[in-house]
């Protein structure tokens, strides 16, 4: 069986967090099964566990499972497996990486769409970046209401008009984000 690369383990990580934050059920199973289909190429499966006050993202081999249910007895070498947390902080080591990515898409974000979205996506990246060790493409959302109900008001000190267009500069960010990734 072929082992999952890290850009199809990244991709699949991406895809999973677009099916997350989906407006709609069609457009969350629609990157459900292009996930899947991605997997399945390679021989594996996905599924999100819920642990404490996380969830993971769980990849593993498909002759793990029989009759739909994983078997233990048919694990000989769990570096199979992945698992790639979906929520909670991501990996402080990973700091200066994401904090580079985050000012990347704030200069995409100003260059596009001027200082006022600009201000607010470097409020956003601080955040994110600060509080979660993540890019911000990846942001729950919860991570967006703690954001936009906690920690703009009080730390991001907005304009009014920041203030008017401050969901905007969300979706802005993100999509940025996201292009800067290479979606």
């Amino acid at each position: 069986m072929a082992e999952l690369p890290d850009d199809v383990r990244a991709k699949v990580e991406r895809l999973t967090h677009r099916a997350r934050r989906a407006g709609d059920e069609g457009t969350a199973s629609a990157h459900r099964a292009r996930r899947d289909e991605l997997l399945a190429e390679y021989g594996y499966r996905a599924r999100v566990r819920q642990e404490d006050a996380r969830e993971v993202l769980v990849l593993y081999p498909d002759d793990w499972v029989e009759d739909g249910t994983v078997r233990t007895d048919r694990i000989e070498d769990t570096d199979r497996a992945a698992e790639i947390p979906l929520s909670g902080p991501g990996n402080p080591e990973d700091w200066d990486d994401v904090e580079a990515h985050n000012r990347d898409v704030v200069a995409r974000v100003r260059d596009r769409h001027g200082d006022v979205h600009g201000d607010n996506a470097a409020a956003f990246a601080d955040f994110m970046g600060n509080h979660y060790a993540k890019r911000v493409e990846e942001a729950t959302p919860g991570e967006v209401g703690e954001f936009l109900a906690e920690y703009f008001p009080r730390n991001a000190w907005p304009g009014e008009r920041q203030r008017e267009v401050i969901e905007e500069s969300v979706d802005l960010v993100r999509t940025a984000g996201e292009e800067n990734s290479g979606n």
